[in-house]
């Protein structure tokens, strides 16, 4: 049976983009002219996945306002001649179900994913964070690959990954190939799939066993939700969804690492700096308003001078 759920956390407080989250999730801040989470409901929606199920919390209810059919928004732009606008809706129209449950309490991803088990039951699931865009403008299609490569090979999980500076390590969770595997040092082209033997938690530099960050999207058995429910909590009282995937591989499990090509890099709205860069980007590739930006950033930056 094709995989057509997919679970996205979005629970999280967004405390690195205080003060812009404070009364708005960072899953709905913009990116161009879209909320970051539409981008990825986008992708989702492109790579097959027909269910998709929010794992909220407090504070998260605009999201689902967002993925509404808004009937009265329809008929004000059709009386007022603005029908042009009815396109930027089209997302609404998409052939999806969508879920919500609420993580009541912040006890970290790996608890996330887990109050998702009651609606998933006891089939595969796509998870997808909802603070990352894979892709510019979502152009991806690793949730595809990654599907396919999870029932080819029929194994207990697949996991994106992207290559990150050496120095970055100890802000990810970093991948340890198996010796023998397509693994980073031994194939340097990118889309390859490997045997993952470990994954280390934020290593120190000197320890990180390869440069392979999670880049987050998985794909899972049902078995994750039994190791999760085992997995006891960590730092700050936090299931860690590492932690569970560490206890898959520990069991035997086959759990397969798959790089993101250079073309579909990892848009993270997660602090400051990769937002602003991720819009700047964004909107830089926008069709309509991309090159008169591109115009004014080049008289601000002081490549251009200004007319007199």
């Amino acid at each position: 049976m094709a995989i057509d759920l997919a679970i996205v956390p979005v629970a999280g407080h967004g405390t690195r983009l205080l003060p812009s989250t404070k009364s708005q999730p960072k899953e709905m801040l913009p990116v161009g002219r879209k909320p970051v989470v539409q981008y990825v409901v986008e992708e989702l929606a492109s790579s097959g996945m027909r269910r998709i199920l929010f794992v909220t919390g407090p504070g998260k209810t605009s999201i689902e306002n967002h993925f509404d059919i808004n009937v009265e928004l329809i008929s004000v732009l059709r009386e007022t001649g603005k029908e042009e606008l009815l396109e930027e809706l089209e997302f609404e129209r998409k052939d999806l179900q969508y879920f919500y449950t609420r993580q009541r309490r912040q006890l970290g991803l790996g608890h996330a994913v887990l109050c998702a088990q009651p609606l998933a039951g006891r089939e595969p699931v796509v998870v997808a964070l909802g603070d990352s865009i894979i892709g510019l403008n979502a152009q991806s299609d690793i949730v595809r690959r990654m599907t396919d490569e999870f029932e080819r090979a029929d194994a207990d999980a697949v996991i994106a990954f992207e290559t990150v500076l050496r120095e970055d390590v100890v802000h990810y969770g970093i991948a340890k190939p198996r010796v023998g595997s397509n693994s980073w040092s031994e194939s340097p082209t990118l889309g390859e799939v490997f045997v993952l033997d470990d994954l280390i938690e934020k290593p120190a530099v000197a320890e990180a066993p390869s440069n392979l960050a999670v880049a987050a999207r998985y794909v899972f058995k049902p078995a994750i939700f039994d190791l999760l429910a085992q997995t006891p909590p960590g730092k700050g009282g936090e299931i860690q969804l590492t932690d569970a995937i560490r206890l898959m591989i520990q069991k035997g499990g086959k759990v397969l690492g798959l790089q993101l090509p250079a073309s579909e890099r990892r848009f993270d709205i997660g602090n400051f700096e990769s937002y602003f860069q991720a819009f700047v980007e964004f909107a830089l590739a926008d069709p309509r308003y991309g090159p008169a930006l591109r115009d004014f950033l080049r008289v601000h930056l002081g490549q251009e001078h200004r007319p007199c």
